[in-house]
C-alpha cells in the first residue's frame, strides 16, 4: 500500500447549517474570519444568535477550520467583544463585498482586535500543531481579526461577495479556480434559485 493510500482524508472545511425548512446543508465561507459571522450579526440579523454563553463561543471555535484540540477559556466580557467584532467585520465584509467603502469605526474594532497577542501554536513531536495551553477569547479574537486583515488585503480581496439567492445574506470569498462560485451552497441557494427561477419561466410561481 502506497504512503499516499494509508493518510487519512482531512475533514473537509466548513460549517453544517440548517435551512429553514430544517435541512442541514454545508456552507464553506472561503476563511476562518467568514465562519465567524455565521453565529449572527447586527441589526435583523440578530435573530439568528448563537453565542449567548462564552461555551457558545469556545464550541464554534471547535467546529471551525482553527487545528483542534484547542481549550479555550472565554470571559463575559470576551463572548461581549466577541458578538461586537463579529458585527462590525459583518458590515465591514458587506461593505467589501458590493464595492461600498469600508467605515473607520468597524476598521477600529477590527484593529483593535488584531493588536492583541494571537493564538499561540506548537509543533509536535509527531509533525502536526497543537495549542499553547491557557488559551483565550482576546487571543482567540486577535487570530480571526488578523485572518480577516490578510483576507481584506490578500489576493482574494475582490471576491469577497454575497449569495446571491434573493433572501440569503451570507457573505464568503470565492477561492475557486474559475472565480464564478455565486451561492453560498450549491445544494442549498443554488438549488433554491434554480427553481425559483423555472417557476418564474414556466408560470408556476416563485419558491
Amino acid at each position: 500500500m502506497s504512503a499516499r493510500a494509508m493518510e487519512t482524508p482531512k475533514p473537509s472545511p466548513g460549517l453544517t447549517l440548517v435551512s429553514y425548512d430544517g435541512k442541514p446543508y454545508r456552507f464553506d465561507p472561503g476563511a476562518l474570519c467568514l465562519e465567524l459571522l455565521a453565529t449572527g450579526g447586527p441589526g435583523r440579523f440578530a435573530r439568528y444568535e448563537v453565542l449567548h454563553t462564552p461555551a457558545d463561543l469556545a464550541a464554534w471555535a471547535d467546529r471551525s477550520r482553527l487545528a483542534k484540540g484547542l481549550e479555550l477559556t472565554v470571559s463575559e466580557g470576551e463572548l461581549a467583544r466577541a458578538r461586537a467584532f463579529r458585527d462590525a467585520l459583518f458590515l465591514l465584509t458587506a461593505d467589501r463585498a458590493h464595492g461600498r467603502p469600508l467605515e473607520s469605526a468597524h476598521l477600529d474594532v477590527v484593529n483593535a482586535a488584531a493588536a492583541e497577542p494571537p493564538l499561540v501554536s506548537r509543533l509536535t513531536p509527531a509533525g502536526t500543531r497543537s495549542w499553547a495551553p491557557g488559551a483565550t477569547g482576546t487571543q482567540l479574537l486577535s487570530t480571526v481579526a488578523r485572518d480577516a486583515i490578510d483576507l481584506f488585503t490578500g489576493p482574494y480581496a475582490d471576491r469577497i461577495r454575497e449569495c446571491g439567492a434573493h433572501d440569503c445574506y451570507l457573505l464568503f470569498v470565492d477561492t475557486s479556480r474559475p472565480g464564478r462560485r455565486r451561492w453560498c451552497a450549491m445544494e442549498h441557494c443554488g438549488n433554491r434559485e434554480k427553481v425559483r427561477a423555472h417557476r418564474a419561466r414556466t408560470g408556476g410561481g416563485s419558491a
